[in-house]
């Protein structure tokens, strides 16, 4: 019990970012909010959009991205003043493991796997519809059998679609992981280009499309309510669907969370950042920012221009154009979306295989494998591969709708957990040396553990149910390996550690 409760000290935590098996100091706060900004615009807009507008929310979508946008800011503002106090790799991980102890810090950093595994498998799915529309565009198509995942979902239900896999997916996947492997600057230099291409696209929506706005398309503007609460799946509020699923603009809020995954991705790339302590905190409040802003100006557009129950459910924002009579600005969004929804994937992939180099560093996953950095390129090599082969398989299996759910799940108890973090590292710890400190605590913090629970409990019942049992296999691997294999397990037990990795602390620290 001493174990499953024992604490990382943040001045060890401190000292050990000086070890020689660290990562490459090469990220400014503009590459950083690049990243945010690249991580958070994407299938959000390019492919959730119209799904949830359509089915879920209406034209109350906008004020349901306001909502989410504001959960996420709480969240934000305590990360921020985490990753300015623990500027290394593993993001809520890390700060789980100096607050609440190792069994709690293993259960974050398993979601935090889930989040980033799920939501680039869900990104790669997206990539995929947009890259077959630019190639249908040439009259190019591929075979039936490769265009789509081997399951859809229906009803709640996995059924077989007669594909035998979704092969663009798999192979946008395979790329970036080669383009991880290589080097992060790399990896920063190619996602700022992407950046740039899908901001001007979001920008030529909102400032062409807003002269196509006819404003009888708001009326109703809440079709489906302005609640949509359920607790564990049984509905409490508002409408459901057919499938007994909450409807309405909380409902939409759960639903679209997913646009905003990728902030906090910011934070995992602490041990990159030049001066993280000044650069951390300002990229995750940007990105933020700036993303909310252009979400809720295009949903605006996209439910102003095309009747919301007319919105395409795989490419709204291209199809809005081709409904307005402009086909020619339809092909360029949809190449658009090829390459926004590339970056997301990048950085979603980049983000992943940190979370598993902090847990190598402290035992709990194989060291020799996960923690292993690649002597030229200073990248966490062997985990980026490894991960690439896990959101490879899902991308190329499973539909985009189930992805959608899990992914959203797995990001809110994450986000939920730091929040709670703040409040415990505050007492436990109020001497800290804190370069960003979040503001109006305890308000905020509980603020954000509240509002993740309340689009937690919106989600579908069966997303609780696939978190619980990738929870249980998490949990499986702890008890089985991590307990034995952890360092500070060892320490405490008194038994000498000849796999960690090397640390050479420099004087002064």
């Amino acid at each position: 019990m001493d174990q499953l409760f024992a604490k990382k000290d943040l001045s060890r935590l401190l000292a050990e970012m000086h070890d020689d098996n660290r990562l490459r100091r090469v990220l400014g706060p503009v590459t950083l909010t690049s990243l945010g900004v690249g991580a958070i615009i994407g299938a959000g807009i390019f492919v959730a959009t119209g799904a949830a507008a359509r089915s879920v929310a209406g034209p109350a979508l906008m004020v349901s991205y306001g909502l989410a946008g504001l959960t996420c800011i709480f969240a934000a503002l305590c990360y921020a003043e985490f990753a300015s106090m623990a500027p290394v790799a593993g993001s809520a991980y890390t700060y789980a493991y100096v607050t609440m102890g190792e069994l709690f810090a293993w259960i974050i950093g398993w979601a935090l796997v889930l989040e980033y595994g799920v939501s680039s498998a869900t990104v790669a799915n997206g990539w995929s519809g947009y890259f077959q529309s630019v190639l249908a565009k040439f009259g190019l198509a591929l075979p039936p059998y490769l265009q789509k995942a081997y399951f859809a979902y229906e009803n709640g239900h996995f059924v077989a679609t007669g594909s035998l896999m979704n092969l663009p997916a798999i192979c946008v996947v395979a790329l970036v992981t080669l383009v991880l492997i290589k080097g992060i600057r790399e990896s920063a230099g190619f996602n700022a280009i992407m950046v740039f291409l899908k901001v001007a696209a979001v920008l030529f929506v909102i400032f062409v499309g807003m002269f196509f706005i006819k404003p009888d398309n708001y009326t109703p503007f809440a079709p489906y309510g302005w609640t949509g609460l359920s607790f564990f799946g049984i509905p409490m509020f508002g409408q459901t669907n057919a499938g007994g699923d909450p409807v309405g603009m909380i409902a939409g809020a759960a639903i679209i969370f997913f646009a905003y995954i990728g902030f906090d991705s910011v934070s995992t790339h602490a041990e990159e950042a030049i001066n993280p302590q000044r650069d951390v905190p300002i990229g995750i409040m940007a990105s933020l920012v700036i993303c909310t802003v252009l979400y809720i100006a295009v949903v605006a557009v996209l439910t102003g221009m095309v009747p919301y129950a007319q919105l395409s459910k795989d490419a709204a924002v291209a199809d809005a154009f081709k409904q307005a009579g402009l086909p020619w600005a339809e092909f360029i969004i949809a190449a658009a979306g090829v390459a926004g929804i590339t970056s997301v994937l990048l950085v979603m992939m980049l983000s992943g295989p940190r979370v598993f180099l902090a847990m190598a560093r402290d035992g709990l996953i194989p060291a020799k494998f996960f923690a292993d950095v690649h002597p030229k390129f200073r990248t966490p090599w062997k985990s980026t591969m490894a991960i690439g082969v896990f959101v490879a398989i899902l991308a190329g299996l499973l539909p985009i709708d189930a992805l959608l759910h899990l992914s959203n799940i797995g990001t809110l108890f994450a986000f939920a957990i730091v929040c709670g973090a703040v409040l415990i590292m505050r007492r436990t710890n109020p001497g800290a040396e804190r370069p960003f400190r979040c503001p109006w605590v305890p308000v905020i913090p509980l603020l954000g553990v509240g509002s993740c629970l309340l689009l937690m409990i919106s989600l579908p019942a069966a997303n609780w149910w696939r978190l619980f049992v990738w929870l249980a296999i998490g949990l499986g691997i702890y008890f089985a390996y991590g307990r034995r294999h952890s360092f500070m397990g060892k320490e405490l037990r008194g038994e000498k550690i000849d796999d960690r990795p090397v640390i050479h602390i420099e004087p002064g620290h």
